[in-house]
């Protein structure tokens, strides 16, 4: 099992920025593959991907956020990220990050909300206009 916890949400005005966290406890022995993902929940919404790396640092993300929103990962920290830019307020909902062992399952999109088996407690992102 990885155990992660999410950082870093907070309320912010429309056009602002927010740099998410999530302390990954990856064995890399363990896990030498994997894929980190952040998914998000609206209020009244199903789960949505927002962006995937993996071990490779081989990354995916969402249409809905592609220019404005980029993940990356600190291997040694076992840190994963969200760097979110020009926020806007249907960006607003509690954002997770998850993993899975092995190479993400589909390398053109973040995936499936069981493609992915632990899954932090979640940070909210309020966007106001």
């Amino acid at each position: 099992q990885i155990h992660l916890v999410e950082s870093g949400g907070r309320s912010v005005r429309s056009g602002g920025s927010l740099r998410l966290s999530c302390a990954a406890s990856i064995d890399s022995y363990r896990y030498p593959t994997y894929c980190l993902a952040w998914f998000r929940r609206a209020p009244g919404k199903e789960r949505e991907g927002v962006a995937s790396i993996d071990s490779d640092d081989q990354t995916t993300h969402a249409e809905s956020v592609k220019g404005r929103f980029t993940i990356s990962q600190d291997k040694a920290a076992r840190m994963l990220y969200l760097q979110m830019n020009k926020l806007e307020p249907e960006d607003t909902a509690m954002y997770y990050c998850a993993a899975a062992p092995g190479h993400c399952a589909d390398p053109e999109h973040v995936g499936k909300p069981s493609d992915y088996f632990d899954w932090g407690q979640g940070t909210q992102v309020t966007v106001s206009s």
